[in-house]
């Protein structure tokens, strides 16, 4: 917290009075602002080793996995979400850390895959949804990625549907410059195996990347960092001969240490990445997706829901088998 207060001081006396009075959207640094990354107390890898304290996979899955800062989800389970992502992000202010949002309850929500289909009952829903979410961090650092598979996922949408959701997304940033002004937010873009950087470029562009700080990549997938950045730096050479600018980019390592077998869905023999930091390739590695949760009812998580712990897939995940 003091830290916290040190910098804003600091920034409000290096800036002119004008600029003072009225600060530019997102011109504060939520990384300097606080000091380090927030660890979930009630992630579901922390839950499990809470309630298993005898079992034997416990002890690796608490030092490798349950104490690594990763993203919380909020979507329909999270009840009112003003009051939820307020109390996370006050949680993690209070210890003068940086927590990791991920929004994810878009209207017709992984339309296409399905697996995780869901979201808000209509595009009004979505867009009271995403205020609140928004006003509940209000002026706390935060790290927020922003629909992760929202723009990957066209594959069997209508033009009249991509648009719709292009103006939720552009909605939802427009909420976060509003409302929550020292938070980053980080537009989903997918990853290197999903849609071509021309392409990708495109979508992010006309979803309102401009008002956003960056884009994320890899969220849920198992591309290796060196693939992501490749990707996100041709992302970047795309935004920049079409449109004139570039963003900062984040990737999702929590399940990308030995790289994609091709599959998504569960696969087996995927082992834990980097764990989450400042750098290393892109502007933050970041763990966005919990190792040991489930993709669904697939692969080696058969029989499962998509979210679900599973304490032996992480398990195995530590060691690469």
């Amino acid at each position: 917290m003091r830290h916290r207060l040190r910098a804003l001081m600091a920034a409000l006396f290096a800036l002119p009075l004008a600029l003072a009075i009225a600060p530019s959207a997102h011109a504060a640094d939520p990384t300097t602002m606080t000091s380090g990354f927030y660890v979930d107390p009630d992630s579901s890898a922390k839950r499990w080793v809470a309630a298993n304290p005898g079992d034997g996979r416990a002890p690796a899955i608490n030092a490798s996995i349950a104490n690594t800062p990763m993203a919380r989800w909020f979507g329909s389970w999270s009840g009112t979400i003003g009051t939820a992502t307020g109390a996370y992000a006050g949680a993690a202010d209070q210890g003068d850390k940086l927590p990791v949002l991920v929004a994810y309850n878009i209207y017709n929500r992984d339309y296409c895959g399905g697996h995780s289909a869901g979201g808000a009952a209509s595009p009004s829903a979505y867009a009271d949804w995403i205020a609140q979410f928004a006003g509940g961090i209000a002026s706390r650092p935060a790290v927020v990625i922003l629909e992760p598979d929202s723009l990957g996922d066209y594959g069997c949408m209508t033009q009249a549907q991509i648009d719709e959701r292009e103006a939720m997304l552009t909605g939802a940033l427009t909420q976060f410059s509003r409302q929550a002004p020292n938070t980053w937010v980080y537009l989903d873009a997918g990853n290197p195996g999903w849609a071509d950087a021309a392409t990708m470029a495109r979508r992010l562009h006309e979803a309102g990347l401009r008002q956003a700080h960056g884009f994320s990549l890899n969220v849920s997938n198992y591309f290796t960092t060196n693939e992501n950045t490749a990707y996100g730096n041709a992302v970047n050479r795309e935004l920049n001969a079409r449109y004139g600018y570039t963003k900062p980019f984040v990737v999702d390592t929590s399940r990308n240490g030995n790289g994609s077998n091709g599959q998504w869905c569960n696969p087996s023999g995927r082992r834990i990445g980097t764990p989450t930091q400042l750098g290393g390739g892109a502007e933050m590695l970041l763990w966005i997706k919990t190792p040991g949760e489930s993709d669904g009812n697939c692969g080696v998580g058969a029989g499962s829901s998509a979210g679900q712990f599973l304490p032996e897939a992480a398990y195995k995940m530590i060691y690469g088998y």
